[in-house]
Parts: structure tokens; sequence; C-alpha cells
């Protein structure tokens, strides 16, 4: 009896938490995702201000259209920086960071276009104009960049792998919390006889 308090004993394992140690790459590509979110949210807000401002003057009715085609795909950059995974099926190519890069790129074109040659806007709406496109432009290119060094395809894989991590300690979790059910259902069963 002393033999089998001592086995009982021995087979109980403190239950430890496995706690994986964040990515440091996958950090920075969750980071680098929210400021491109947020700078293409800055767009949206820029061509906004802009195609208002174009419509309200009722002379540049084609700037004000070509304003609200901005703000259209500005939104869309800021949602597909979410990585929805339903957008990647229909639109294959922007799961590629060189693709998404490239839209990015022409979304900082579209923000910079038609500036005041004029000279009479030198204002706020102007001067946030420029950082939006200056700012998405800069993360497009970084975006081609790390697309064509295939850090995009690095990432896709790292985040599989760490998904899958994910899994096996749930996984790994409801089997000891299995386990326990059963040592509980032992102790009673030997209890009662």
């Amino acid at each position: 009896m002393a033999g089998d308090e001592e086995a009982s004993t021995s087979d109980r394992r403190p239950r430890v938490r496995i706690q994986p140690r964040p990515d440091p790459l996958l950090i920075v590509c969750r980071c680098f995702s929210f400021l491109t979110g947020v700078v293409a949210l800055l767009c949206v807000c820029v061509n906004v201000l802009s195609a208002v401002r174009s419509f309200r003057n009722g002379s540049d009715i084609f700037g004000g259209i070509f304003r609200c085609y901005a703000v259209v795909i500005a939104l869309f950059v800021a949602i597909l920086e979410t990585e929805w995974s339903f957008l990647f099926k229909f639109w294959r190519v922007l799961e590629y960071w060189a693709g998404r890069g490239m839209l990015q790129i022409f979304l900082a074109v579209m923000t910079r276009a038609f500036p005041d040659v004029s000279g009479e806007r030198k204002d706020l709406v102007l001067l946030l104009q420029d950082i939006a496109s200056y700012l998405l432009m800069a993360c497009g290119v970084t975006y081609v960049l790390s697309g064509i060094l295939c850090i995009g395809f690095l990432k896709r894989a790292r985040q599989h792998k760490e998904i899958t991590r994910e899994q096996a300690a749930k996984d790994l979790e409801e089997l000891e919390r299995r386990r326990g059910e059963l040592e509980a259902l032992l102790v009673e069963e030997g209890s009662q006889d």
C-alpha cells in the first residue's frame, strides 16, 4: 500500500502552463502592419477633406470623383492590413507583399495627385496630403523590397508554426485536464473498494 502511494505521488507532475516565446519577426510585422493601416486611414481622412473641398467649390468635380476613388482604395488598404483571410480569397496577389506594396504606392500617388500649382492652398490639408502620401509611399516601398527578399514568405511560415505551437499547447492543457479528471475517478473508485 505504501508502494502504491509512492507511485501515485511520483506520477503527479506539477501542472505548468507552457508559454511560447513571441516571435520577434511576427511582432515587427504586426507593428509595421498597424503603422501602415494607420497611414492608410490618414489617407482616407485627407482624401475625404480634399473631396469635400473639390465638391464644395464646384469647379473641380473630376478631382472630387478622383478623391472618392482614393478614399475607397485607402479603406481597402487599411482593411487589408488586418490580413482578413476573406479578402485574400478573392485577391490572392495581395497576400504577397510585393503586390500589397504596389497597391500602397498607387494609393500614395493618388493621394499626392493634383497638387495646387496656383499657390492658393497652403494650408493644413495640403500638408497632411504630403505627409500621408510620403508615409504610405515609404510603407509601400518597404513592402515591395520585403516581398522581393521573401520576408512575407518567412512571416507566413512563422505564423503557421506559431498557430501549430498554440494548438499543441491547447491540446496539452486539455490532456492534462482530462488526466486530472481520470485520476480523480481512480481515486474515487479506489476509496469505494
